[in-house]
């Protein structure tokens, strides 16, 4: 009977799931996203998440109890190095699963798991990055303006000339 036993036991015993769940957390911050089943995700997620928060705060402590779940000195770096930086705003919620359908051999529910931060399509934030780039622009060409007037006014006569030609073009 499996009374009081909430989490997914994944058919393994408990020295087997531990691993799997080392491993796939290991790829998941290596690779940002993992292709999966949508148990193994979910499981993944309850898995990982505590991780990413330790991560947030970079101590030797928080360093070796996530090395003690992950078992790998590289991808304990690239979450500490990487990914803390970018989740550090962030209160909760750094993995998605997305369903992706059913594998070919067994029809198995497979999905999509990744790293919120890190997906350029679904990240809110890459829109005020735009912005931030396009008021570097003008402010860069508003130093060169207040540097060199003098050039101003011999850059003005090409503009007018460039100006006429494409009404020229757009009467024609």
């Amino acid at each position: 009977m499996r009374h009081g036993k909430k989490f997914n036991h994944l058919g393994r015993t408990a020295s087997h799931r531990s691993a799997l769940l080392s491993n796939m957390a290991c790829s998941l911050i290596e690779h940002k996203r993992i292709n999966t089943t949508v148990a193994k995700a979910k499981a993944l997620r309850v898995y990982v998440e505590p991780l990413l928060t330790k991560a947030k705060e970079d101590t030797t402590h928080n360093r070796r109890i996530v090395f003690s779940y992950l078992q790998s000195k590289e991808a304990v770096t690239e979450l500490f190095r990487t990914v803390a930086p970018k989740i550090a705003e962030r209160n909760g919620g750094y993995t998605r699963i997305i369903k992706t359908g059913f594998r070919q051999g067994d029809a198995a529910d497979t999905a999509l798991i990744e790293l919120v931060d890190f997906n350029e399509l679904y990240n809110p934030n890459a829109e005020e990055k735009k912005t931030t780039r396009r008021s570097r622009r003008s402010a860069s060409t508003a130093k060169v303006a207040v540097e060199a007037p003098a050039v101003e006014e011999k850059v003005e006569e090409p503009k007018a000339e460039t100006t006429d030609s494409t009404e020229e073009k757009a009467g024609e």
